[in-house]
């Protein structure tokens, strides 16, 4: 099942079909394309070419190490994420490699390598979905994160499924257009509340 964007302007296509679906098919993710994905995350931009992102990346074929993320996830999450044969969780380090000094703008970087890992599923056929419903501190612990380093978001990915095989209320979700708020909410011309010439 798609769901692509509809537009008020043209956009990339890749972009107009990325979608947080919920149904995944439990085929396993090729190790190939699996890589491919965490590669194109590694070539995001950062601030000073920090890299502060860090993935901790378990399939259904390490079952062990699969569940100790799935637990992390809230109720709600599970009731459809089980499905999904590959889960990550994105990790970002709080400081400057360099002089130990704070870094202000480590979630903005790992937001870019995350988008980058899921533009690249989206090209090569995955579903993603990134969840902020998980126990920080239970993946903190379990997952053995050392200080310094704070947990950002899980990611289910997968080859999409069959929206018939979530809860009904999920699939009622599955089938509604996607929207958004108007770019004029959100988008100023050179100063807050100016907007964008027509």
């Amino acid at each position: 099942m798609e769901n692509p964007a509809q537009t008020e302007f043209p956009i990339h296509d890749l972009l107009a079909r990325r979608w947080s679906s919920r149904a995944f098919d439990e085929r396993p993710v090729e190790l190939v394309t699996l890589k491919g994905l965490l590669e194109a995350a590694h070539w995001a931009p950062s601030s000073n070419n920090e890299q502060p992102w860090r993935f901790i990346v378990a399939t259904k074929d390490h079952e062990a190490a699969w569940t100790r993320l799935f637990n992390c996830l809230m109720e709600g999450n599970r009731i459809w994420a089980f499905r999904a044969p590959v889960l990550i969780l994105s990790v970002v380090s709080m400081n400057f490699q360099r002089n130990g000094q704070p870094n202000r703008h480590a979630f903005h970087d790992v937001g870019l390598a995350t988008e980058n890992l899921v533009l690249q599923a989206t090209a090569s056929g995955l579903n993603t979905h990134q969840m902020a419903g998980f126990d920080v501190e239970k993946a903190r612990m379990d997952l053995k994160i050392p200080v310094g380093y704070e947990p950002v978001v899980m990611i289910a990915v997968g080859y999409p499924g069959d929206p018939i095989a979530l809860p009904e209320r999920l699939q009622e979700r599955e089938r509604q257009p996607r929207t958004r708020r108007p770019i004029d909410d959100q988008v100023f011309m050179g100063a807050w509340g100016a907007s964008i010439p027509e």
